[in-house]
């Protein structure tokens, strides 16, 4: 757990919200074997906890491990860790108001990614925090033209926290998006919501001509609407300790 060895004893709450996010994000459609969501440590600023590598749905408790913003596990004991990891450390690095992260190849999502005429953009009003265009890191500007697209070193993960600036979220060419946030709750929210939009809008682009919301109707939607994540938090962690349950029971047998 993330207290082991030199490590520094985290709430256990904080722990448990971060098993939590790790279901809710499968269950929702966000995650799947791949992708991983971090939190700042609550009593080490300058530290992150994170799952080993391993599938979200299956994470517990004792799977939670405590890393250094450089990338490197406290207490690792042998056990494999996620090679993107410098996704987080990095972003932790440049945004100290940023606490949580997600890191996604959600399907709705990918295409943006691509599509160099069709920016994701804030559509619906639960994903105002998207503003009116979200930053798209080319991996190609940093890694030239023969990289395997993954954020594996310091370099790339810096590189990414630049391109993602002071947004919510950041699209990877090729490769999927990152949500941040100044809590666990709303990261997750926030990564649930951009599938959701980017499901919207792949729909109203279908229909002809869109009008997307402004600025500072973002702004706006995002300022009240977040101030209640909770309740979808609530009911998406009620679902998901259902399936990830029975997920947990098939593993053991």
């Amino acid at each position: 757990m993330a207290a082991m060895g030199n490590g520094i004893a985290a709430a256990p709450q904080l722990i448990s919200d971060l098993v939590s996010a790790n279901h809710i994000l499968y269950d929702q459609g966000v995650l799947d074997a791949f992708g991983h969501v971090s939190a700042r440590h609550d009593q080490a600023p300058e530290r992150f906890l994170l799952a080993r590598n391993m599938a979200p749905a299956l994470v517990t408790a004792d799977d939670v491990l405590e890393f250094q913003l450089d990338g490197e596990p406290i207490a690792a004991a042998g056990r494999a860790v996620y090679l993107e990891r410098f996704i987080h450390g990095e972003i932790y690095r440049a945004r100290p108001d940023v606490m949580a992260i997600v890191h996604s190849h959600s399907p709705a999502v990918l295409p943006f990614s691509t599509a160099t005429a069709s920016p994701l953009r804030a559509l619906c009003h639960m994903a105002g925090f998207l503003g009116t265009a979200t930053p798209v890191y080319e991996i190609r500007d940093f890694a030239g033209d023969g990289s395997d697209l993954l954020i594996t070193d310091r370099r790339l993960g810096a590189s990414l926290a630049q391109v993602l600036g002071d947004k919510s979220v950041v699209l990877m060419r090729g490769h999927g998006s990152t949500a941040v946030a100044d809590s666990l709750i709303t990261a997750v929210y926030r990564a649930v919501y951009t599938e959701v939009n980017a499901r919207s809008q792949s729909d109203a682009l279908r229909l002809g001509p869109v009008n997307f919301m402004t600025e500072a109707e973002g702004r706006s939607t995002a300022q009240t609407i977040e101030g209640q994540a909770k309740r979808a938090w609530d009911l998406w962690k009620k679902s998901a300790e259902v399936r990830c349950a029975a997920l947990a029971g098939m593993s053991r047998d």
